[in-house]
């Protein structure tokens, strides 16, 4: 069974055919006892890490924590942590991991891959993205960002995204425009992927107020990009190009490159295909070795955590394009791994997910790791 290695150096010191193939490790079968996929090609292969680029865990933060999702960083370095399944948020202290509960989202129904999940912040208010009664949304709450303070009421900002017991995306991120993006899943519905007139299997992009942004490929439309499977990963690189991870089926998964109104292909396409009117993946995987949710932007590569996969890829860039073999960091040795996000200079911040149903939780789990980059 997976435990956590001793760490070198401490900071300071519902239905089966939904469920099939369903490979944000949320597949409902054991990561451990599923068979590996088929052999994959050369430029699938993952190689041992590099001296260059390399990633190590100089501690935990904090621990404890029950179905932690999203994570967002307020102004003064503190962070913001999601429960999927309780509907919480709670504020972590950066410097000591001391947790403070901000309260219950309302209106926020788990079930399956559902619930609280991706959050960011701008301008005093903390976003969420959330599966409601009906929907999945986007609400906004006022914070004042304070230790003691308490979130406001949640005013809807974007309403009528599909849900489904799976596949229903859940990041959001601020761009470097300034406008709010999320990723989005087709919940098992395929169809929706394809079909510009639904929000489902899409990247959008809004205004922080919920209305299409300026520029949009639609006229009128929040969507961005479509013919997503399951868009759990979103980041910009140093020039602002975004960059998207997102579940295969039974395949691959794929590191996308996004461009406003391009098609990723899903369901036509799974993996690189070379077919026309499709976009292919800058890198792809076998479903067994990743499971892609959060990602970051951090010294000149994306850094993309794993849940089948349980562990942390990095992929080296060169502009738009890759510069190198994918490479495999922390495997196995943390279990299922949820988010990433960059927190400056050579620092990552990494959140386990062994207590989302589908992991083997230990002691301490779920917890937020600090993570250097050499």
């Amino acid at each position: 069974m997976r435990r956590p290695v001793v760490q070198k150096a401490l900071w300071g010191a519902a239905v089966l055919a939904l469920v099939t193939g369903c490979s944000s490790g949320d597949t409902g079968q054991d990561p451990r006892t599923t068979p590996p996929a088929s052999a994959s090609p050369p430029s699938s292969v993952s190689p041992s890490p590099s001296a260059a680029g390399r990633v190590s865990v100089a501690g935990t933060l904090t621990g404890g924590l029950k179905s932690p999702w999203g994570l967002a960083e307020l102004p003064g370095g503190d962070l913001l942590v999601s429960s999927r399944d309780e509907r919480t948020i709670t504020r972590v202290d950066e410097r000591t991991g001391a947790k403070t509960p901000l309260g219950e989202v309302p209106g926020v129904v788990p079930g399956g891959e559902g619930g609280l999940l991706g959050l960011a912040v701008r301008d005093g208010r903390v976003y969420a993205y959330l599966t409601a009664a009906s929907d999945n949304r986007i609400v906004r709450m006022r914070y004042g960002g304070g230790a003691g303070d308490r979130l406001g009421p949640p005013e809807p900002v974007l309403t009528g995204i599909p849900k489904g017991f799976v596949h229903n995306g859940g990041r959001i991120a601020f761009g470097p425009d300034g406008m709010l993006y999320a990723g989005t899943g087709e919940t098992g519905r395929t169809g929706l992927a394809q079909d510009r007139s639904s929000l489902g299997g899409k990247i959008l992009r809004m205004t922080p107020e919920g209305r299409p942004a300026p520029g949009n490929p639609f006229p009128g439309s929040v969507v961005y990009s479509y013919g997503h499977r399951n868009v759990q990963g979103l980041a910009w690189d140093a020039e602002g190009r975004l960059w998207a991870a997102e579940f295969g089926q039974n395949t691959w998964d794929e590191l996308n490159l996004v461009e406003p109104g391009r098609n990723y292909g899903w369901p036509k396409v799974e993996g690189r295909a070379g077919r026309a009117g499709f976009v292919d993946p800058v890198a792809q995987w076998p479903t067994s070795e990743a499971s892609p949710s959060g990602i970051a932007y951090a010294r000149g590569a994306i850094w993309m955590a794993g849940l089948r996969g349980e562990r942390l890829w990095r992929v080296p860039l060169s502009g738009a394009e890759r510069s190198g073999e994918p490479e495999a960091f922390l495997k196995g040795e943390y279990g299922r791994l949820r988010t990433v996000l960059a927190a400056g200079g050579d620092r990552l911040w990494l959140v386990t997910s062994e207590t989302d149903t589908r992991g083997t939780p230990g002691p301490g789990d779920d917890r937020i790791l600090r993570l250097e980059v050499r």
